[in-house]
């Protein structure tokens, strides 16, 4: 009799449960949506920042610039202030490098366009696709599930992108993350590096070279490995067959766009692919690059420097080991919250299809050619060569669409390229940080659209007060 009462307790005290958390989740699942709770404070944060007026030349951000009460006002963009960023600011200078002013630096800001609200951009696509929402006890804890420091869900998303862009074989390939390509790159540097030896291999990069690939190895820097310079330089020395040999090969190149393979083959030579460029935006897609290494960044893809995500596709299990016990002891993984914004990112770059690249390839296209037809009005600057090549992202014959210009000064008295530019206004990086002469500067043609435009504006004005110079 006792047992019977107890279970008929039990059965209603069940049953009352079960109804209570029906009537929960039909009051807050309303309208064939969910009615939110807990995230509505957020959400509605986020929205109220997102609606601040900027006048198309800057933005607020929940963690940006304050007021009193707390309140976020607009950050603007170079040459631009006030509270909404409409006034100009005449004679600024136009910046197209960015680490020698206290503006953003290298960002690439050309994506914003497509995560504006509407107030900014008049058709904004997929701000709810990006958009995120992080609970307070999310993924609290060093691992996923006690075992890896990397999301097994980022890496099928990041091997789903490489499947739907062509551009990278990741079949039977190990996935490790870090933070950003820059953490990845010295990762892979230390793992290819041997372990036994009284003699560090020797680390090298061709001319024009990535200048943080140099100052990274320059800094960490052991017995293990050394910076030896320009990769020509070593090519015909007769004791390079048998010296162990990293070679960095950035592919398409920082700075001139460029397509390049490694120069050096053999048993002793460990290969780098960076491939942070190799995306349909800026370079044609000839074929899945199926190197040993490859580097790959968030940044580059959807612009979101910030998330500071940076990938490696590795054929070698060895070395995918060595760099997971590098990242082990270097930093003990990479932030969930960064991984988790990754895996919405590029699951949104899948929803869209080709919508990301179209939009980046069409603006960096234009921004190629309206760059190339005010170069040509003179005859004292020159750009890197840009020669059409098929692309199987878009199944046409295709130019370059480069992130940065390789601009030279062609005057023999013109050697500090430099100086030049800084006389007209504009700000690049110089070509010697590249391992080139003073007679190039490399100019950013990713920041933002105003950068851009007043780029261009500088630009044709030396030009044009060269021309005058000429006539008088």
């Amino acid at each position: 009799m006792m047992k019977s009462i107890v279970s008929s307790k039990y059965l209603a005290c069940l049953v009352g449960s079960i109804i209570l958390n029906l009537l929960f989740i039909i009051n807050i699942y309303v309208g064939g949506q969910w009615k939110l709770s807990w995230s509505l404070g957020a959400a509605i944060e986020a929205e109220t920042v997102a609606a601040i007026y900027c006048s198309g030349h800057g933005r607020a951000y929940l963690d940006g610039l304050v007021v009193v009460g707390n309140k976020p006002i607009c950050d603007c963009n170079t040459c631009f202030t006030g509270p909404d960023c409409s006034q100009f600011i005449p004679h600024c200078t136009a910046n197209a490098d960015g680490f020698t002013s206290n503006k953003r630096s290298l960002d690439p800001e050309y994506l914003t366009a497509r995560t504006l609200p509407s107030d900014q951009l008049r058709d904004p696509p997929h701000l709810a696709s990006s958009a995120l929402v992080v609970a307070g006890w999310h993924q609290m804890s060093y691992t996923y599930g006690g075992k890896s420091f990397f999301s097994k869900e980022l890496a099928k998303v990041v091997r789903k992108v490489h499947a739907s862009v062509g551009n990278a074989v990741t079949q039977n390939r190990f996935i490790i993350f870090g933070a950003g390509s820059t953490q990845v790159l010295s990762a892979a540097v230390f793992a290819l590096s041997p372990e036994n030896t009284s003699s560090p291999a020797k680390v090298v990069t061709s001319v024009p070279y990535y200048p943080l690939d140099k100052q990274q190895t320059q800094y960490f820097s052991s017995q293990k490995f050394k910076y030896e310079g320009d990769a020509y330089r070593w090519k015909n020395r007769s004791d390079c067959s048998s010296t162990n040999m990293i070679e960095i090969v950035t592919s398409p190149n920082n700075p001139d766009g460029q397509l390049k393979k490694a120069i050096f083959h053999g048993a002793n030579v460990k290969t780098i692919y960076d491939h942070a460029y190799y995306w349909p935006h800026f370079t044609p897609i000839p074929a899945p690059s199926d190197e040993d290494v490859m580097v790959f960044t968030l940044s580059k893809l959807t612009g979101h420097a910030g998330t500071r995500l940076g990938w490696a596709v590795i054929k070698d299990e060895t070395v995918f080991n060595r760099m997971m016990m590098h990242m082990r002891m270097n930093s003990m993984g990479v932030s969930k919250d960064a991984q988790l914004r990754a895996f919405k990112l590029l699951n949104a770059v899948l929803e869209e299809g080709t919508g990301i690249f179209d939009f980046a390839y069409q603006t960096m296209k234009s921004r190629w050619e309206r760059l190339v037809q005010t170069v040509s009005l003179s005859n004292r600057f020159s750009l890197q060569e840009n020669n059409p090549q098929y692309c199987t992202f878009y199944n046409k014959v295709r130019q370059l669409s480069p992130a940065y210009a390789w601009l030279k000064c062609e005057r023999e008295e013109d050697k500090d390229c430099y100086a030049v530019l800084e006389a007209g206004n504009i700000i690049g990086r110089q070509g010697n940080l590249f391992g080139a002469e003073d007679g190039y500067v490399r100019l950013s043609l990713v920041r933002t659209q105003d950068d851009f435009d007043i780029l261009i504006e500088r630009l044709h004005k030396l030009i044009t007060e060269e021309d005058g110079d000429k006539t008088m």
